[in-house]
């Protein structure tokens, strides 16, 4: 099987979504339509927003549960993403924290996915 080329986020509102999206990323959206949308992030990765109540076959109820991951190069590029995050005015669910895996914090999408922003730890 080949690998995804793009990932589709169920959404409440196309228009609001590709916005948060086009605004937090700098990606272009390249497809817009009333019940879906889609930008074209940086690596080839389209990231599509279709509208959850024209979604067939529906999906199942319950959370968002989708977590998108951005690595950067040092902790100063996590800050760097925190301050631009809080500048957009973007909820902020985790603080900037030291993990296992590294330096992380993570922001929420209008829709309630989470958008995590993480430089590697040392080996």
């Amino acid at each position: 099987m080949k690998h995804p080329e793009s990932l589709i986020l169920y959404v409440d509102n196309v228009d609001r979504s590709a916005t948060f999206f086009n605004t937090l990323f700098h990606a272009p959206i390249v497809e817009k339509s009333p019940n879906f949308g889609m930008l074209a992030l940086p690596g080839g990765l389209m990231l599509g927003l279709w509208a959850r109540h024209d979604v067939s076959p529906p999906p199942v109820a319950g959370a968002a549960g989708v977590e998108l991951v951005v690595s950067v190069a040092d902790d100063k590029a996590t800050e760097a993403a925190l301050a631009e995050a809080k500048a957009l005015h973007i909820p902020v669910v985790q603080e900037l924290v030291r993990l296992d895996f590294g330096y992380t914090f993570v922001v929420r999408s209008p829709d309630g996915h989470l958008i995590r922003v993480f430089s590697p730890s040392a080996a």
